[in-house]
Formats: structure tokens, sequence, C-alpha cells
């Protein structure tokens, strides 16, 4: 089992290199799509990004209420610790 800590710092070191921005921009209130510049395509790779990372299932209901990289890692965090 991941702690969180290295949870958080691993999607953030991805994500920050996946979408070419500065890992302390990624921050737990910051708005997803804002941050790493992302339209419906992008957010398609995010998602199929974190699914490949973290072998979990991020559904299209998920997907609409997951907005801050802190519902993000909550959400990682518990399909992780099911």
């Amino acid at each position: 089992m991941m702690e969180k800590q290295a949870l958080i710092a691993t999607i953030n070191d991805a994500l920050a290199a996946e979408f070419e921005v500065e890992v302390t921009d990624i921050t737990s209130d910051a708005n997803i799509k804002d941050t790493l510049h992302l339209d419906s395509l992008s957010l398609v790779d995010m998602v199929a990004l974190i699914e490949s990372l973290f072998k979990v299932k991020i559904k299209g209901a998920d997907i609409g209420r997951i907005l801050t990289f802190g519902t993000l890692y909550d959400f990682i965090y518990e399909q992780m610790n099911v």
C-alpha cells in the first residue's frame, strides 16, 4: 500500500512531465484542467496515464467530479485501498 504523500508526489511528477508544467504549479486546490491546460482530448490522456500508473479505473461520472488535484489524490488513494 502506497503512503498518500508518496502517491501525491508520484502523481505530480507524472503529470508535470506529461503535460509540461512546473510541479510547483500542481497544488491540492488547483483546478486540474486549468493547471494542465487540458481540453477534452488531453483530459482523456490524463485519465489513461493515471489508470495505467496506478491500476485504477476512472469512470466518466467520476471524471466530472474530480475538479482539483486534491479530489484526484483522494479518489486514487481510495481506489487503491478498497
